[in-house]
């Protein structure tokens, strides 16, 4: 772990496509939540390079709500907290609020938005359906922009149909149900095809901000367990091809502390 936390550390040391930021956005993926961040470790790996946690924002009654202020720290790292197995859409527009919140108690710092795994994919969408009020770059970890067919693999898995399916519901188990009940956010996250979600998302115009996708390599090439590396690379999405850098690391899907200590280095 420490000489993988060191090969990140190099890479970041090198990146020259590193623009000051002052409040992140940290988008947690599909079964995480807004502690994903912190118990990576990511969240210290930001403290630790100048980004002061400040807080988690949640869904309120009627508006999103905000955690009392920090103290004033020039840089700021917000976790949202959004409701994972949710369609992206909806996921989105509720990331919207959330950052209109975030950018009325901030109206003249620049905001990074940080998606990991299938938030990166729901921040894109939030810019796409909601501008970039704001927001000045989105980075991307392990995101599968262009969908996954492990989603494909999880929709087949929990097939009703029959009586095996019958078996399935009763003998299936807890991880069983909770795929089950992801089937809105799982078919939005299966590979993009004519009148998918990431199709529509993938041909829609994108505000002019910097992209960059972090993608794993893992022991076995490019991508990891969960997401192929052409899927994870914003290079490959047609409306910002042109727009987007990507930086390829040694790791596999989850968090690790040294995304910290990169995405740091890449908002300096």
């Amino acid at each position: 772990m420490r000489s993988l936390a060191y090969a990140f550390i190099l890479l970041a040391i090198g990146l020259s496509q590193s623009v000051r930021a002052d409040v992140a956005v940290l988008v947690h993926g599909y079964l995480g939540n807004a502690g994903s961040w912190e118990f990576s470790g990511v969240n210290h790996a930001l403290a630790t390079n100048g980004w002061q946690p400040a807080g988690v924002v949640v869904l309120g009654p009627t508006s999103p709500l905000l955690p009392p202020p920090t103290a004033n720290a020039p840089r700021k790292a917000y976790s949202v907290e959004l409701p994972s197995m949710e369609p992206l859409m909806m996921q989105s527009d509720m990331l919207i609020d959330m950052l209109r919140a975030i950018r009325s108690r901030h109206p003249k710092e620049s905001i990074t938005l940080i998606g990991h795994s299938a938030g990166g994919v729901v921040a894109r969408m939030a810019l796409v359906r909601g501008g970039a009020d704001g927001v000045t770059r989105l980075i991307t970890i392990a995101s599968p922009h262009l969908g996954t067919e492990r989603a494909l693999q999880a929709l087949d898995a929990t097939q009703d149909g029959g009586p095996v399916g019958f078996v399935k519901n009763i003998f299936g188990g807890r991880d069983y149900r909770v795929v089950k009940d992801s089937w809105p956010v799982l078919v939005d996250l299966a590979p993009a095809v004519p009148g998918s979600a990431l199709f529509w998302l993938n041909a829609q115009t994108h505000p002019n901000i910097k992209y960059i996708s972090i993608v794993r390599s893992a022991p076995f090439g490019i991508g990891d367990q969960l997401v192929p590396g052409h899927s994870q690379d914003l290079r490959n999405v047609p409306s910002i091809a042109g727009k987007a850098v990507t930086y390829i690391v040694p790791a596999g899907h989850t968090l690790v502390p040294a995304d910290g200590a990169m995405v740091a280095q890449l908002m300096r």
